[in-house]
Formats: structure tokens, C-alpha cells, sequence
């Protein structure tokens, strides 16, 4: 950033296409709007509205219905006339069933590329399971197959340092397409190699019977399970005491791995979003993105989720994608997901953005989700996942189908295998999970002063500087492998577990 900008600028402008600016600060009507130029210089705009932080600013007259362009990309159409200098947001701005097939961009002249990569590699020191995989925690998992078993896996869990449980709302009383997702998240929970064994506990008449669970976890991974059924030992304080037995036991075993030396390319890196303003996808998203780009670089596996939040992105996604078929697979499950919401007489865009992102300045779906995907960086998408399916290791840029809520879309790719999860937030959030490492980090200054027990790294300054993006991408990096070494995430020190479960169907 230069002196001139770094004394003067108090807006940006994403993409030269865009017809609008965002304030990096907060700006009152009649004060100059000034955002800089690519050779260094400032332009400016007299702001008619208060504009509050990070909201949009029209940079020219935008009459009714012409469409709005932010990231290079349309994220909706006027719904009055906006003149130059005023605010730009749900007021006079929407999403239009005429963006999903309108791009700004050609698609010819949208080549796959990653970002300028450090030399070397990095290794980081980690748990080698007799499966292959390499892990970042030594967890012992109780694992409630049921809701019925979730408060005694709970006090089991609570009993015996070492091991970790979560409160499972499925299990029983569904219907075959929606028991199946709940098994594979189970056997996938239970497969994460950042878990040396599985203590399973079922009640004992549910769906989910604990030879079901435990067959599909034998499908993923040979590590040790032991079983306990509740109604088979005479009650839940009984399966207590006879599961603190058994975990007592399994942590003694894995008190006994060591940690070796293991280069970064055995790492499944989870990348995930939430409570987000324009920040994100300013600062904290392109960051993600540019550590996501180093990994892939290097042999690694990143992970793009949260299908919800894809709307009006997947085309950039599909234009990235290694063939036809995951290009199609992409856009497949982003209108497959739209299909299942319009069963129940409702649309994507009806909560989507949340009160919360709309507040902090996101107007539209395409608009947040447009933020949303630049946590895949630049490089080529090699394929598509279903919720909670084994992922391959050293595949690049991945995307697994989940939903958009927190706790579920960064279960579902902890159940396939990622050891870490990185998670953007603008307005802030405490999200954990009981299994791998939430790393959260906010570009927004005021959410991290406001929740920094709550926030591992404040990227602000891919926004104002003064560190570059590359220098802020090789701090992130030094606090990745930091934590894969054990350092715990804020999350893990609060002891925050939120684990959800998707359902396809209700209940029974």
C-alpha cells in the first residue's frame, strides 16, 4: 500500500469492472469516499447517505433494473433508481432470477491459476495411524450412536481426560436416505485420524444399532472400537462405569503414539464460513484463499462446503473445474439444492443472507457467496464430495455437498477427514467441534477486539494493512502448523464441541 493511499483511503474497490465501492470506514453524507486506483492513485466519490462500515457505495448512476457489480460479478439488480455517491442495500438493491445465468466475465477468458507460492515445503509433527493417515490430536472418541446414548458417551467422556464425545440428534426414527447420511458421519467421526479409537455406545433399540456403526466404521479405517450397548449391561449408570472402564484402557494405548515428522501434504484442510459481513469476503476469505492455494501447491487437500452459500458463485467454481463431469457435478448439487428447499414451499433467498449479514452490509445471496468462495483461491476444482464421504488426500481443491449451517457443513468435512478446519467470520462466532481444531479468524477490527476470546488471528490487515496478503498467508501458515503440533485453537480451550447432524427428512 502506498503513502498516499495508506493517508487517505477509506474505501475499496474489489474488481475495475464494479460499479461500486465498499467504506472500509464508516462515512457520513457529504464526506469523500476515496479508493485507490491500480497505479497506486485515489479516486473519490462524495457520499450522499451515511454509509455505515463496510456497506456499498454506488460509484455511478445505476438506473432501475440495470444490474449491480461487485467482485467482477453481477450480485443484483437496482430496484429504483441509484444515484452516484448514495448507499447501496436492501433498500434499492435485490437478488433477480435474471443473475443465474449472467456473468460479467467471458468464460473463455477465465483460466485456472494459483497464486505465487513460497519456496519449500513445511512439515508439521503428527500421529501416523495404522490406517495411513496422519493425525493432529490423539483423541479418544465416545461415540453415541443415538440421542438415546449422547448424555452417558457425555459423562463417559467427562470422566476419563483424553477423550471427547457430542451430542448426537440422530439415530432413531428415520427413514433409510437419512439414517445413511447419519452413519457416515458417524464411521466418519469415528475414521478421522485425528482419533486413535472409538468407544461405541448405542441404547440399544435404535436405527443406528452399534454393529450397523460399527461395520461402516470398519469400512473406513482398522483402528481399534470397542462396543457397549445400555440396555445389554443393565442401565445407563452401569454403562458408565463399564465405558470409563474401556476409555480408561484406550487412552493408556494412546498415551503411547508419538509424534513424527510429516510433511504438510498429508494435511485435509477444511475452509468454512459463518456470521460473515463484507469483511470476509474483503479480507479474511482471500487470505483463506491464498493459504489454500500454498497447500494445494504443495501436495495438500482443501475443502470448500457449504452448498447454500455456492448460489451465484458456482459458475466461477464450475469454470474452475479439472472436467466436465465436476463441473457438472458442481452445478448439479448447487440446483439439486435449491429443488429440495422449493418442496417445501420455500427459497434459498427467503434466509439467506441472515439479519446478522444483512446488518453488517450483505445485501444479497450472490453477494455473500461471491465472498464466500474465495476461500478456494485460484486453483482448479478436482472434484465433489457427499456429505461426510472419505476424502482423498493430495487431491487439491475439493468441494463436499453440506449445508449451510455452521456446526453441520464443518461436521460433515470433519467426517471426511479434515484434521483442521479453518473458519472466517465477520460479526463473530464461537464455533468448535469436539474432533478437530476450529481455527477462526475476522477481518472485521471491531468483531476482533469484541470476541477475541473467541478469535485465533486478526486478519484486518488484508484490509488496512500494513502487512501485504502474502505476509499475512505465511503468519497464517506459521499458526497452521503450530496448531497441527498441538498449540489449541480458542475453541478447543473453551471446550466449544457444536456437532449437528443434517436431516433429509423429519423424524418418523
Amino acid at each position: 500500500m502506498s503513502d498516499a493511499v495508506s493517508q487517505g483511503q477509506n474505501a475499496v474497490v474489489i474488481d475495475q469492472r464494479d460499479n461500486v465501492a465498499v467504506a472500509t470506514y464508516q462515512l457520513e453524507a457529504g464526506a469523500e469516499a476515496r479508493y485507490p486506483m491500480p497505479d497506486g492513485t485515489l479516486a473519490s466519490v462524495t457520499v450522499t447517505d451515511d454509509i455505515p462500515l463496510f456497506h456499498k457505495i454506488a460509484l455511478v448512476d445505476i438506473p432501475k433494473g440495470e444490474k449491480i457489480v461487485k467482485y467482477g460479478e453481477f450480485i443484483g439488480v437496482a430496484t429504483t433508481d441509484i444515484k452516484r455517491g448514495q448507499h447501496v442495500h436492501t433498500h434499492n438493491c435485490a437478488s433477480s432470477d435474471d443473475l443465474k445465468d449472467s456473468v460479467v466475465t467471458d468464460t473463455d477468458s477465465v483460466a485456472s491459476k494459483t497464486s505465487s507460492s513460497a519456496e519449500g515445503t513445511r512439515t508439521f509433527m503428527g500421529y501416523r495411524r495404522p490406517d495411513g493417515r496422519v493425525g493432529i490430536r490423539n483423541h479418544v472418541l465416545i461415540l453415541p450412536t443415538s440421542i438415546c446414548a449422547s448424555d452417558t458417551t457425555e459423562r463417559i467422556a467427562n470422566a476419563v481426560e483424553g477423550c471427547v464425545s457430542f451430542h448426537n440428534q440422530n439415530g432413531c426414527s428415520q427413514v433409510d436416505c437419512d439414517q445413511k447420511v447419519t452413519i457416515a458421519a458417524l464411521a466418519g467421526y469415528a475414521a478421522n485420524p485425528n482419533i486413535y479409537g472409538v468407544v461405541c455406545v448405542s441404547l440399544g433399540c435404535e436405527g443406528c444399532q452399534n454393529d450397523i456403526v460399527v461395520d461402516a466404521i470398519r469400512e473406513r479405517t482398522n483402528k481399534p472400537v470397542e462396543t457397549l450397548v445400555i440396555q445389554k449391561v443393565g442401565g445407563s449408570i452401569r454403562a458408565i462405569e463399564e465405558g470409563t472402564r474401556l476409555a480408561r484402557k484406550m487412552v493408556t494405548e494412546a498415551d503411547r503414539c508419538v509424534r513424527e515428522p510429516t510433511d504438510i501434504s498429508e494435511l485435509i484442510f477444511g475452509t468454512n464460513c459463518g456470521g460473515s459481513d463484507p469483511s470476509s469476503g474483503l479480507g479474511s476469505n482471500p487470505l483463506i484463499g491464498e493459504v489454500s492455494d500454498w497447500l494445494v501447491n504443495h501436495g495438500a487437500t482443501s475443502v470448500l462446503c457449504e452448498t447454500p452459500e455456492l448460489f451465484g458463485a458456482e459458475h466461477i467454481l464450475a469454470r474452475r473445474a479439472k472436467d466436465k463431469q465436476v463441473s457438472d457435478d458442481i452445478l448439479k448439487i448447487v440446483y439439486d439444492y435449491e429443488k429440495y428447499v422449493q418442496m417445501f414451499g420455500a427459497e434459498m433467498r427467503e434466509g439467506n443472507p441472515s439479519p446478522g449479514n444483512m446488518a453488517g452490509g450483505l445485501t444479497t445471496l450472490e453477494e455473500k457467496s461471491l465472498g464466500c468462495v474465495h476461500k478456494g483461491g485460484h486453483s482448479p476444482l478436482n472434484a465433489v464430495y457427499p456429505y461426510a464421504a472419505q476424502l482423498n488426500p493430495h487431491e487439491g481443491l475439493v468441494v463436499m455437498d453440506t449445508p449451510g449451517n455452521d456446526p453441520s457443513s464443518v461436521g460433515g468435512i470433519i467426517a471426511g477427514g479434515c484434521q483442521l478446519v479453518v473458519f472466517s467470520t465477520g460479526l463473530g462466532t464461537p464455533t468448535g467441534n469436539a474432533i478437530a481444531p476450529v481455527y477462526r479468524l475476522t477481518a472485521n477490527k471491531r468483531t476482533y477486539e469484541a470476541m477475541r476470546d473467541n478469535t485465533d488471528l486478526d486478519a484486518s490487515p488484508t484490509i488496512y494493512g500494513p502487512e501485504s496478503m502474502e505476509e499475512m498467508r505465511d503468519r497464517m501458515l506459521d499458526d497452521i502448523i503450530a496448531v497441527c503440533n498441538g498449540r489449541k485453537v480458542c475453541a478447543e480451550a473453551l471446550g466449544y464441541t457444536e456437532t449437528a447432524l443434517p436431516h433429509i427428512c423429519n423424524y418418523m
